[in-house]
């Protein structure tokens, strides 16, 4: 298989870098991976990424970049997709660092899920640890808030470019914060696509340390996942969506009492999240601050949807 890793990227310089060196130190066995690029879509970044990538070419042999207007990540993922030689496609995102053997655990396994069920129709879905290290992301352990299930996040799977372009790629109707990539996994699922779990693919998720100063932004991010996530449940009015973007009873009710009516906010436990960071616990601090974030990302889901039932 030759494998084209898609990665876009939006003023994430520091940690790109980390990320491609991570990319170009994978070591495979060549009659599995034939063929290996790395195509970063650099989605208008304003913070030098373009030419820091131009200026150090030979530093990264097999990446090809590709510049567009800033329109988003369905968009510059949708573009990778098309301008991708591979047959099969890697979505690795810009601020994900995979080991040396992750790439290879990846193609494994898809070959090997291949021949089990007689098709092509799967994908590889590797492991995340969330880590805010940046001089050592991959001495990371394994934590328990590290579990996902989610079916189709594109910060580290591998599928065959041809059920991409059949789902017809990304809904760049996403052009705001979140889901666009579970929102393809529906149809994608709904093709019969499976999703075979790979933890031998580990990819370690930087983000920066918790501060109160992050918390604007974050709010801001949880009501654009509102939105989007009216836009999902409009697209495919299941249950399952309903429970993804928590726009159910349970959910209001959930967070209503966790915040108690929304009493506990950025504001009111703003002393107790500085004291956490205070005393070197800013990953506590941001799981205590996503009881408040979690109040805002309903509130803005059923928002955005009753103003998407007035427009019809």
């Amino acid at each position: 298989m030759f494998i084209s890793v898609v990665t876009p990227t939006y003023n994430r310089r520091p940690v790109l870098e980390k990320c491609l060196r991570a990319l170009e130190q994978q070591v495979f066995d060549p009659q599995l991976i034939t063929g290996y690029e790395l195509v970063v879509v650099d989605d208008g970044s304003t913070d030098g990424t373009q030419a820091w990538l131009r200026q150090n070419a030979a530093e990264f042999p097999h990446v090809r970049l590709v510049e567009r207007h800033h329109q988003g990540a369905a968009a510059a993922r949708n573009h990778g997709v098309q301008v991708a030689e591979g047959d099969t496609i890697a979505f690795i995102d810009s601020d994900v660092l995979l080991p040396p053997g992750s790439m290879q655990a990846h193609a494994q396994a898809l070959a090997q899920a291949y021949e089990r069920l007689g098709d092509d129709r799967v994908f590889t879905a590797g492991r995340l640890i969330d880590t805010c290290d940046f001089e050592q992301p991959m001495a990371e352990s394994a934590k328990l808030t590290d579990f996902s299930n989610a079916f189709f996040d594109t910060a580290n799977l591998v599928i065959a470019r041809h059920w991409l372009l059949t789902a017809g790629l990304f809904d760049t109707e996403f052009s705001q914060y979140g889901w666009e990539d579970l929102e393809l996994g529906v149809r994608l699922k709904n093709l019969g696509v499976t999703m075979v779990k790979v933890p031998e693919a580990v990819g370690y998720h930087y983000h920066p340390p918790f501060t109160l100063d992050q918390i604007p932004k974050l709010i801001d991010q949880e009501i654009q996942r509102g939105r989007m996530g009216a836009i999902f449940y409009k697209k495919h009015p299941t249950r399952e969506v309903r429970m993804m973007i928590q726009m159910t009873p349970l959910h209001q009710v959930l967070w209503g009492l966790l915040t108690v009516g929304g009493r506990l906010n950025e504001t009111t436990m703003a002393p107790l999240l500085r004291w956490l960071i205070d005393q070197g616990k800013p990953a506590l601090a941001l799981e205590l601050a996503r009881i408040f974030l979690n109040w805002y990302t309903v509130q803005g889901v059923y928002a955005a949807y009753g103003e998407l039932q007035r427009e019809g």
